[in-house]
């Protein structure tokens, strides 16, 4: 079949679905009972399977965290693994990035790459074999997720309730496919002093970053001084010489001062402009109280410049899945009140995290700092031979001319909570990464291809009897 002609064929009724997904602020917010992540992404994943009814397919909603759509007969089951919050928009925008729009053949909203244009693509795919009226030997479901971006509630409520697939896949990455993913763990380094914050120069709060798994595109520090002329000379002067953009207004005796770095997938932090390191490079230049004395020494010493958590002593590297990466991606600081960082850290398949983690503790002591809150999910990995690594594979290359082959990422994707789960698209090897930036976007060429290739690999895997690469 002329699988590139059928989907082209839809191509007005993908982008209207798509721009309604798009238009849903799905931002995790504080939740209640009935949206225990929050209004947007429950309306967001009602949406999808307001679609799926309107097209005759099966639904479900998991304690409205999660929900499926599903196609077919039969007990073995497929998985697609989507999701439908997104991670804040930030400023810099140059549309609003819940009003989607096309411009230079670029759709641009929060949330086209990560994960809604995916998760639609994958979702026309089913529909067209729907429509196609084709006998599948399995069934397949579309599971939809509303807190990836966070702390996969979501697939936590969802897999207590609903059967595991046999295999799957997550359109949430790249393409050609990603076999691999480093074990995920965030926490708080909690400053425990009880030292009282007094000085010339108090720092009253410290504030950078929303999520773990961003790199916090701008910091803010409110100091109070009796000399606040002196901290803004000495402001000015640093970004003068480091060329940094920032700004400071001052209020009686308070003085607030403000710095701007670049947004960046936590996975990737160098590839990002961490402002709360500007920020702390800053501080730590002129006379603070003891207590943020503290907290700005721990965090020259653990934070600044600490991409593979050489300084915390978890340093790891593997021949495929590469070496370990961390993100301070929130720094709060209250002069009186709670006061830490936010790490994400990430590491390959051969590390003992827990005695690495036990090791990096017995350091935090004398520095009146402690672990708390932390979360963890471990590696992922499934055989790169795999059946259905070599299907998938077959299917991204009948449309393309990339040979790539498969790889591991620093990113964690709902991939590895299926144990042969891989992630599947939906960049492409020329794609612009918006993920997690501000102007967000996706080719609407690239969006049609990907349904393609997800039809392609459905047909293979749910048609034609199994797993297959010709």
């Amino acid at each position: 079949m002329d699988f590139k002609s059928i989907v082209k064929e839809y191509e007005s009724k993908i982008m209207e679905d798509l721009f309604g997904l798009l238009s849903i602020d799905s931002v995790r917010t504080k939740g209640t009972k009935d949206a225990p992540v929050g209004q947007g992404p429950k309306d967001a994943l009602l949406y999808m399977l307001s679609l799926a009814e309107r097209d005759g397919m099966t639904t479900k909603v998991v304690e409205n965290l999660a929900g499926h759509i599903e196609l077919g007969q039969g007990e073995d089951l497929f998985g697609i693994l989507g999701h439908v919050d997104v991670v804040p928009a930030g400023s810099g925008w140059d549309t609003d990035p819940f009003k989607p729009e096309i411009k230079d053949g670029y759709i641009v909203a929060r949330g086209v790459q990560d994960d809604k244009g995916p998760t639609i693509a994958a979702y026309y795919a089913m529909k067209i074999l729907k429509d196609l009226d084709l006998e599948l030997n399995q069934r397949v479901r579309l599971i939809i997720g509303t807190d990836e971006e966070s702390d996969w509630q979501c697939t936590d409520a969802y897999f207590k309730q609903e059967e595991m697939p046999s295999a799957g896949f997550a359109p949430d990455a790249e393409f050609p496919l990603i076999y691999g993913e480093k074990g995920m763990t965030t926490f708080d380094l909690v400053l425990n002093s009880d030292i009282k914050p007094l000085g010339d120069h108090v720092l009253l709060s410290f504030d950078s970053g929303e999520r773990y798994n961003m790199v916090p595109e701008s910091a803010i520090a409110v100091l109070k001084s009796t000399h606040v002329e002196d901290i803004v000379s000495a402001y000015e002067n640093y970004l003068k010489n480091t060329g940094e953009k920032g700004e400071s207004s001052v209020q009686d005796d308070e003085v607030t001062l403000t710095i701007y770095g670049k947004s960046a997938h936590g996975s990737t932090p160098q590839e990002g402009v961490n402002a709360a390191m500007l920020m702390i490079n800053f501080l730590k230049t002129i006379t603070i109280d003891d207590r943020a004395l503290k907290f700005i020494a721990f965090g020259d010493h653990f934070i600044v410049d600490n991409y593979d958590a050489k300084q915390f002593g978890i340093d790891y590297t593997h021949s495929e899945m590469g070496s370990s990466s961390v993100n301070t991606g929130v720094v709060k600081y209250v002069y009186d009140d709670s006061s830490y960082y936010g790490v994400n850290l990430r590491y390959p398949v051969g590390l003992d995290f827990k005695a690495a983690l036990e090791e990096f503790t017995k350091k935090l002591d004398i520095h009146h700092f402690e672990v708390e809150n932390l979360t963890h999910m471990v590696p992922h990995y499934v055989d790169k031979n795999d059946p259905l690594v070599k299907t998938l594979l077959a299917s991204y290359r009948k449309y393309t001319d990339d040979d790539t082959e498969p790889f591991t990422i620093g990113g964690g994707t709902y991939a590895r909570v299926m144990e042969r789960g891989v992630a599947f698209g939906a960049m492409f090897k020329d794609s612009l990464d918006t993920m997690h930036q501000k102007n967000e976007r996706m080719k609407v060429e690239e969006l049609l291809l990907a349904t393609t290739i997800y039809l392609e690999a459905l047909f293979r895997i749910l048609v034609r009897g199994g797993n297959n690469e010709d």
